[in-house]
């Protein structure tokens, strides 16, 4: 018997593909920043992710090049939009 359910952004890759995901769904502000918690937020309170998990996915997502994360933390800028999800 199974007590514990698989969560499905244990995963590094999975966390990291689901916040662009997110990020892509949200209009940047200038020069293309979007907010940490503008993608922070679902993922932790609609999608049930851990903060570790959030964690995982953002420094998994800056290891592909996928994300640039500005050094004070508040805001990411998608490097390649588009071509991401595909793989």
């Amino acid at each position: 018997m199974k007590l514990i359910s698989e969560r499905p952004y244990s995963d590094p890759e999975a966390a990291a593909r689901k916040l662009i995901e997110l990020a892509m769904g949200i209009e940047a502000v200038q020069d293309g920043r979007i907010h940490i918690e503008k993608i922070n937020a679902p993922f932790l309170s609609k999608l049930k992710a851990s903060g570790p998990e959030f964690g995982a996915g953002i420094k998994h997502a800056i290891n592909q090049g996928w994300l640039e994360l500005h050094e004070s933390g508040t805001y990411v800028r998608l490097l390649t939009p588009g071509s991401l999800l595909g793989g």
